[in-house]
């Protein structure tokens, strides 16, 4: 007699598309950086939950661990633009329940470099004639000063 096996998990996850990489490069792509926490150069993680309901909709989210300054809307707001796919269930609606840390990192700041100003000038001088001309019109050198 051959049984069939029976599938372990009753109820399967849902799942992001692309995986937890995409899931993280999607969360740091949408992540603005409030002006609150920039100016008072707070930087940490904020422990997300979230219910994901039968469309793969994030319907709810709630901040269990936060940090303030406006990085705790921020985080809850970037959650609730996730889209999973979610496997039917036999006709049963379930809400799923996750949980994410967003990570708050500040900018590396790039040294600012001071303006410089540099001045070449070139001479040229035109060689003189061994004869004099009857007429002379100058002393025949060229000035000219570049600024970059």
């Amino acid at each position: 007699m051959d049984h069939k096996k029976r599938d372990k998990h009753f109820i399967h996850k849902p799942v992001y598309e692309g995986g937890d990489k995409a899931l993280r490069a999607f969360v740091g792509q949408q992540l603005q950086y409030p002006e609150a926490a920039l100016a008072q150069k707070i930087e940490g993680t904020v422990h997300v939950e979230y219910d994901i309901d039968h469309k793969g909709d994030v319907v709810d989210a709630r901040v269990i661990g936060g940090l303030g300054y406006g990085l705790d809307e921020e985080a809850m707001r970037v959650v609730r633009l996730l889209k999973f796919t979610v496997a039917k269930h036999r006709g049963v609606k379930v809400l799923f329940h996750n949980r994410l840390q967003v990570h708050f990192r500040l900018p590396k700041a790039t040294p600012a470099v001071p303006e410089q100003q540099m001045s070449y000038q070139y001479v040229y001088t035109e060689p003189q004639p061994t004869e004099k001309p009857e007429v002379e019109s100058g002393n025949g050198a060229y000035t000219f000063t570049i600024n970059i």
